[in-house]
């Protein structure tokens, strides 16, 4: 099947987003997808802030990318934007990073008012950097999202529907786009 980065922009150690990503991921993995993690709160600050796109961990990003069939962005919305550590790493990423891939949009936040940062702030930079299909992403509350004390994922039910929809229409989508590559190689 496909290779997935999963990307997670956000900068929290306790991150929803992270978990809802890793949640999710365990479906594209019971799918028969390879899926890789990336958490940008890993990379080094500096390397990030200073635009370092020659150190390693950087580069190796980079190459991560480049490998994947598919991107799943997840993302905490911010002041009605995406949160600004993926932006530093999708500013040091090649222009066209993400040609020819398929790309799911997600995002979390506090309150429905975010819901339109997916169409307005994040699929407007997936399209300039060549991403070849960008499905249809989802906004999830964070009140949706919950830890168990030990430590499990809960997602409110009608939220958890939507998010199992969109993650197979997202599969789906790189079925399609493994099949042209082969017929095409």
């Amino acid at each position: 099947m496909a290779t997935v980065l999963s990307v997670s922009g956000s900068p929290s150690a306790t991150s929803r987003t992270a978990r809802l990503l890793r949640h999710l991921d365990r479906r594209l993995i019971a799918q028969g997808h390879e899926v890789i993690p990336l958490d940008v709160r890993t990379l080094p600050a500096e390397a990030l802030l200073g635009a370092d796109v020659r150190h390693p961990a950087i580069a190796e990003a980079a190459a991560l990318f480049d490998r994947a069939d598919g991107i799943v962005i997840g993302t905490p919305v911010y002041k009605a934007a995406y949160s600004g550590l993926l932006k530093s790493l999708l500013d040091l990423l090649p222009q066209y990073a993400l040609a020819g891939k398929t790309v799911l949009p997600l995002a979390t936040g506090g309150t429905t008012a975010h819901v339109l940062a997916i169409d307005y702030a994040l699929r407007p930079v997936l399209s300039s950097m060549g991403a070849g299909h960008i499905v249809q992403g989802w906004f999830t509350l964070d009140t949706d999202i919950a830890v168990t004390d030990d430590g499990h994922l809960s997602v409110a039910p009608g939220a958890a529907e939507a998010l199992a929809q969109v993650v197979d229409q997202f599969a789906a989508a790189l079925g399609g786009r493994t099949t042209l590559l082969a017929a095409a190689g």
